[in-house]
């Protein structure tokens, strides 16, 4: 996955409108993850949701920030990933299933974020835990792979 701020033709088919945020720790090799309610799938996450209409990427991740954690922060650029999903039940799909027409393509806009020395989040109610785990840890119980790749490449120790 690269930096991008332009469609490419392999992105043309796929929708926009979603974000992905990575917190750490200063000098902690920790990332934020929260679980999900059980009424919206009960799966640990990295901080995430959708770009509200009027909205860019960049304010949808402070937004998301804000709400689901109580982290007021400003986020720079990053850069997508892409998710492929189960149109009719949102469920992950692999992406050699890319071409399934039930599949669609969801372009996710991903940014890092270093939470301030001491700081914990306020969760809302999407959410009923979370926790800090290395990156390897988080790789392996992130439900969505294009998260988990986007992960990997922020955090390369991952």
């Amino acid at each position: 996955m690269e930096a991008s701020n332009t469609t490419s033709d392999s992105e043309r088919d796929c929708t926009h409108g979603e974000v992905a945020i990575f917190v750490t720790r200063r000098g902690r090799p920790e990332v934020l993850l929260v679980r999900r309610i059980p009424e919206f799938g009960g799966y640990w996450h990295v901080i995430a949701g959708g770009i509200e209409p009027g909205e860019s990427a960049v304010q949808a991740a402070e937004r998301e920030l804000r709400e689901e954690t109580g982290l007021v922060t400003h986020v720079s650029a990053g850069f997508s990933a892409r998710e492929f999903v189960h149109a009719l039940t949102g469920e992950p799909a692999d992406r050699d299933a890319q071409h399934d027409p039930s599949v669609v393509c969801v372009i996710v806009e991903c940014f890092h974020v270093v939470a301030p020395p001491g700081w914990q989040p306020t969760l809302n109610h999407e959410h009923d835990a979370h926790r800090w785990c290395p990156p390897h840890e988080a790789l392996r119980v992130l439900r969505w792979s294009g998260t988990a790749q986007a992960l990997a490449q922020i955090l390369p120790s991952a």
